[in-house]
């Protein structure tokens, strides 16, 4: 079995690499930095004795999108499962005149996520078998800047193609974490002094969850029960109440 794996030097990426390397899965590791790419590769394979190839690549650029979704196809070496977690932070309002983060954003994780996935659903579809992961959020169900809009059409896409793979022995899934221990919120510069400590859930915990609803084919994984009450009240409480929460989050950081 192999997995790919798209962002695996920090955070969630690197609790899926983990994980899924512990499992005894051989991996292919996707990312911009290719000294970091080598030395989790390495960290990898010695701890857990599986084959970690490694692929240096931007997934805001076109090119090498397409070299990453030509290796997904290649049938000599059948990718088993795509984990579509690459991704950043958004600080930026959608009022600001520089526009290039959101682009960026929406290369990274929109289009990339939609290129790769086609190309996973194709060869897994081939071969009657396969996974393909789209880490979403819960800020998908809340309107905060131009991450939540991001992360719901993850979700929203999972869907589709899980529509379209249905029947097919291909499954899709929606990983929707909440608030996660990671350097994710630092990097983007998002203060997070005011969010209770109760609702963070460790990284490596949040995807052991997350790999036992991807195995029993679940379609929305909300990895946490905290989170599952979260995503509730989101989808059932007045849109007027979720967005004056939304509100409340983000003036908390500015």
């Amino acid at each position: 079995m192999t997995a790919l794996v798209t962002g695996p030097t920090s955070g969630i990426g690197a609790a899926f690499a983990r994980a899924l390397a512990a499992r005894g899965e051989d991996l292919v590791l996707v990312a911009r930095d290719a000294a970091r790419l080598e030395e989790a590769a390495a960290q990898l394979s010695a701890e857990h004795g599986v084959a970690v190839e490694t692929l240096v690549a931007d997934l805001a650029a076109r090119d090498d999108v397409l070299r990453v979704a030509a290796r997904l196809e290649d049938d000599a070496r059948p990718v088993d499962m795509l984990v579509n977690n690459a991704g950043f932070g958004l600080r930026a309002g959608l009022l600001e005149p520089d526009w290039s983060v959101h682009e960026k954003a929406l290369d990274v994780m929109c289009l990339a996520v939609l290129v790769l996935g086609g190309a996973a659903g194709r060869a897994m579809r081939a071969r009657g078998r396969g996974a393909i992961v789209n880490i979403s959020s819960l800020a998908g169900w809340i309107a905060q800047g131009n991450y939540s809009p991001v992360k719901a059409w993850v979700r929203s896409y999972s869907e589709g193609l899980a529509v379209e793979l249905h029947g097919t022995g291909v499954g899709v899934t929606a990983v929707c974490p909440g608030w996660v221990k990671t350097e994710f919120h630092e990097r983007a510069g998002i203060r997070t002094s005011s969010i209770p400590a109760f609702v963070w859930v460790d990284a490596d915990r949040m995807v052991a969850n997350a790999l036992r609803d991807i195995d029993r084919g679940k379609l929305i994984s909300i990895p946490a029960k905290r989170w599952k009450v979260a995503a509730f009240l989101a989808r059932h409480a007045p849109r007027g109440a979720i967005l004056w929460v939304s509100r409340l989050l983000t003036s908390s950081r500015k």
